[in-house]
């Protein structure tokens, strides 16, 4: 991806050097902006992106609105806490997520470097 993102961290929780973290294009801020202001929650609540196992590739993602957990790692992108669990981050390091939008409906999509196969779904993955 051409465009560059602009990314801010935490004093408390700097990036470790081993891993770099997870982006959101504008398109994925806008629509999670969009989706929290709808369901009326502050804006101290961010985006968690983690991975549990499962799906028919091994992973799966996991999006969900939640609060700073100790061993987070938290990334602010244009006003949006990113937050990133120790177990997931290995695994979903460098990870893009984008909000796409055609025929076949709209959703979140990941392009995640460490993934060696993905489904045809999207939403899993394997490592």
């Amino acid at each position: 991806m051409a465009e560059e993102l602009h990314q801010e961290t935490t004093a408390e929780n700097q990036p470790s050097a081993e891993l770099p973290d997870v982006k959101l294009t504008p398109k994925a801020v806008e629509m999670v902006v969009r989706m929290r202001d709808k369901e009326g929650l502050p804006a101290d609540q961010g985006l968690r992106i983690g991975v549990v196992g499962g799906g028919c590739s091994g992973f799966q993602y996991q999006l969900q609105f939640d609060t700073e957990k100790e061993g987070d790692r938290v990334t602010v992108i244009d006003g949006v806490r990113v937050l990133v669990d120790e177990f997931s981050l290995p695994y979903i390091a460098g990870t893009t997520l984008d909000y796409v939008e055609g025929l076949h409906g709209a959703g979140f999509k990941f392009d995640n470097p460490r993934a060696s196969r993905t489904c045809g779904c999207g939403s899993s993955f394997s490592a």
